[in-house]
């Protein structure tokens, strides 16, 4: 079920890039951006614009969702990580006690002596 969140996510991030790109701003539509008029274009004098944008409205949503669906996805795998750790071990000794380290083996020089 996840690798299909995934693929949908995807592409619907790909339709939104490939939707903005196709937009212009206040003045142009998708027919001045090939060559006609306005008027001419697929969707009437407005009908392009509003249709970009809303499908636009759309696949945000949609992606809005998606990525909302891998978050509940990804916390509930990490619960389940948790919950499966059995690697701990119980401590011995008093509550709160951390055993001491023991030193390392290291040469200590007198001061001012150079270490050979």
């Amino acid at each position: 079920m996840e690798q299909i969140v995934w693929v949908v996510h995807v592409l619907t991030a790909i339709s939104v890039i490939g939707l903005v790109l196709m937009q212009h701003g206040k003045g142009a539509d998708m027919g001045a951006a090939f060559g006609s008029g306005a008027s001419g274009s697929l969707f009437g004098a407005t009908g392009s614009a509003n249709f970009l944008s809303r499908t636009t409205a759309v696949l945000a949503t949609l992606f809005f969702l998606t990525s909302v669906g891998l978050t509940a996805f990804s916390a509930r795998t990490d619960a389940l990580e948790v919950g499966v750790s059995t690697d701990v071990q119980p401590v011995s000794g008093s509550v709160g006690a951390v055993p001491a380290a023991t030193p390392a083996a290291v040469p200590v020089t007198p001061a001012g002596a150079i270490p050979k």
